[in-house]
């Protein structure tokens, strides 16, 4: 067991600051030693926050990755780097947390699956939704089969007017595409998980721009730029798994309709269901009669002593860390990562097509 893990973080901009950062600066055997960003300034404001006192900055992430006493790389950057950025990490003797989704397209997701093998170095992916308190219990209920074959889901990812406006959200070259790659994946992520199931056999795709053309539009972070949202602001998928069962995905930055959720599964089973919708709740029959069990996930704590809270970011780091320090499998393994970016790729293809795309 290692007695401190010394991580690198690789892209100092908001998901790096309003999730990785903080959640690791909560882990007494963690040391933050590298500060990476091509905006240098802002790589030395993360370290002056977080980092140990011999911390260091860099410009260049090649810089970071030749000082050998780091031991783990968060990848924080735009989509169109994340795969180029861990393979060269775990290429240098470091393990990998990149941010999802694992890249940009799957020939990308397949190199860094490829380099983790050959190099033994752990990857895992941003998925932090799986740690949720429903989430987590979720996964009990279905992994003790308790809903049965389950044949149908839906992924769910829509926001009604929330499109990110800030740093290369709109531009699908650094992306790779908008809400479907954003949080569609989380679903997607969330539902597979759920399903155990893993093989994809064909998916019907299709995506929109329809609001995204609309000038100072109601928006949750003011009024997008029409000419600079260039990936869709909708997209829909029909995904059949080889076993015949089959997932709706859904996923929306802004969408008309007052069904708004993210990062949530519905499952229907032979023996039963269960959904994210209204918090977690599992529906059956039993000796004749159907029921509905509202999950109580969050327990609240007394007067002036609620305990320790921690947030599905604060979990995932922790089973991150401890995965490297004690040479245990993270949660999010490679291969889960890679066919979710396999399917999002399957949509926008077909989607760009018109035709089924097989997989």
């Amino acid at each position: 067991m290692k007695d401190k893990v010394r991580v690198g973080i690789i892209g100092c901009g908001g998901i790096a600051n309003a999730k990785h950062l903080p959640a690791l600066s909560k882990i007494a055997n963690v040391e933050i030693v590298g500060f990476c960003d091509l905006i240098e300034e802002r790589a030395a404001k993360a370290a002056k926050e977080y980092g140990s006192t011999d911390a260091k900055v860099y410009k260049d992430y090649r810089k970071l990755l030749e000082d050998k006493t780091i031991d783990v790389i968060h990848v924080c950057t735009p989509n169109k780097s994340h795969s180029e950025i861990s393979v060269a990490a775990m290429e240098s003797g470091k393990h990998v947390m990149c941010e999802k989704p694992m890249a940009k397209d799957s020939k990308g997701a397949e190199k860094m699956v490829e380099t983790a093998k050959r190099t033994g170095m752990k990857l895992t992916i941003g998925y932090q939704n799986r740690f949720r308190t429903d989430s987590l219990h979720l996964k009990e209920i279905c992994r003790r089969g308790d809903l049965g074959k389950i044949y149908y889901a839906k992924a769910h990812a829509i926001r009604r007017r929330a499109v990110p406006t800030w740093g290369v959200f709109l531009n699908e070259d650094e992306q790779g595409g908008g809400p479907l790659i954003d949080i569609g994946t989380h679903a997607l992520d969330l539902t597979l998980w759920m399903m155990n199931n893993y093989e994809p056999k064909s998916v019907v795709g299709t995506t929109y721009h329809e609001l995204s053309n609309k000038k100072n539009a109601a928006n949750a972070w003011g009024p997008w730029d029409p000419a600079k949202f260039t990936v869709e602001d909708s997209a829909f998928g029909f995904i059949v798994m080889k076993d015949g069962s089959t997932i709706m995905l859904e996923s929306s930055w802004a969408l008309n309709s007052l069904d708004v959720g993210e990062a949530q599964t519905v499952l229907c089973g032979t023996e039963g269901g269960a959904d994210m919708q209204d918090g977690l709740r599992i529906n059956g029959e039993e000796f004749g009669r159907l029921f509905v069990k509202n999950v109580e996930v969050n327990l609240k704590g007394v007067d002036f002593y609620s305990g320790e809270k921690l947030e599905p970011q604060d979990v995932e780091a922790r089973q991150w860390i401890d995965a490297i320090a004690n040479d245990k499998d993270p949660l999010v393994k490679p291969q889960e990562a890679f066919t979710v970016t396999r399917i999002l790729e399957g949509i926008y293809e077909s989607a760009k097509t018109g035709k089924q795309f097989n997989f």
